[in-house]
C-alpha cells in the first residue's frame, strides 16, 4: 500500500509531499547534522557502495554520532529522530503557525526584500573597505553625500591637499564583469573629480568566494592605487 505522503521517487530517494516543512524541521533542530547522525558524506565515500543495501548495512555497522561520547547509530535511533521531528512540528511549529499574524508576515516580507538586502550590501562594502585599507596602508574615508552624486565616488584617500577616489561595486559570482560599461557610465564624473581634486578614481569590484567571504576581485587595482598615491606625494 502506497503511503499518501510520498509523491514519487528518484531511484532510492523518495519525494515527500511536505518535504519543505520536513526539511525545515530537520535543519532547525539539527537532526540531520553530523553530531546527530554521523558524517554521512565521509561514510558513503569510505563504503563506495554499488547497491543501496551495501550502504545501508555499512552505515548501521560504522556510523556513530560525531561528538564526544557519541552513540552508535541504530535503526531504532533513526526512528527516534523521526519521532522527535514529529513532536517538534506538531507541537512547536503548530503553535507558532497558530500565533503568526498577517502583519508579521507583511513586516517579514518587507524586511527580507529591502532591509536585509541593504544590510548585506553594507557589510560587503565595509569588508572590502577594510581589506583595501590594509593593502594600501592609507586611511580610507567615506565620501560626502554630494560626492556620490557629483563625482560617483564612495570613498577617498587624502594625499597632502589632493584626493584620489574609490568606487566599490559588488558583483555576483559567475557574473560577467563589464568594466568598460562602468568606466563609460561614470567617465564624466570621474574626470570632474580628477580635475577638481588632482587624483584618479578607481573601481574596486568585490565578489563572494566559495567559502562565502567577500574579497577584492580585481586585485591589480591595489598596485594601481599605490602608484597613484606615490604620484600624488610628489
Amino acid at each position: 500500500m502506497e503511503k499518501e505522503w510520498i509523491s514519487g521517487s528518484e531511484g532510492e530517494n523518495l519525494k515527500f509531499k511536505r518535504e519543505t516543512l520536513l526539511n525545515y524541521g530537520m535543519n532547525r533542530w539539527g537532526l540531520n547534522k553530523a553530531h546527530s547522525v554521523g558524517s554521512t558524506s565521509e561514510l558513503i565515500r569510505t563504503c563506495a557502495p554499488t547497491k543501496y543495501k551495501e550502504w545501508e548495512e555499512f552505515y548501521f555497522t560504522k556510523a556513530t554520532q560525531k561528538k564526544k561520547g557519541g552513540i552508535k547509530i541504530t535503526r531504532d535511533y533513526i526512528d527516534s529522530l523521526g519521532q522527535t521531528l514529529y513532536i517538534k512540528l506538531s507541537e512547536v511549529v503548530q503553535n507558532e503557525l497558530v500565533s503568526i499574524t498577517e502583519e508579521e508576515c507583511i513586516d517579514y516580507a518587507y524586511n527580507l526584500v529591502l532591509n536585509r538586502t541593504y544590510e548585506g550590501y553594507k557589510t560587503e562594502i565595509e569588508t572590502i573597505y577594510g581589506q583595501l585599507e590594509g593593502a594600501v596602508e592609507r586611511k580610507i574615508e567615506p565620501a560626502p553625500d554630494n560626492w556620490d552624486r557629483t563625482y560617483s565616488v564612495d570613498f577617498f584617500i587624502k594625499i597632502n591637499q589632493k584626493f584620489l577616489g574609490i568606487q566599490i561595486k559588488p558583483i555576483a559570482s559567475g557574473q560577467a564583469l563589464n568594466q568598460y560599461q562602468w568606466i563609460e557610465m561614470h567617465k564624466v564624473n570621474h574626470a570632474r573629480f580628477e580635475r577638481d581634486f588632482g587624483g584618479k578614481v578607481f573601481f574596486v569590484y568585490s565578489i563572494k568566494s566559495s567559502t562565502g567571504t567577500k574579497k577584492i576581485y580585481n586585485t591589480e587595482v591595489i598596485d594601481q592605487i599605490r602608484e597613484e598615491i606615490i604620484r600624488l606625494l610628489k
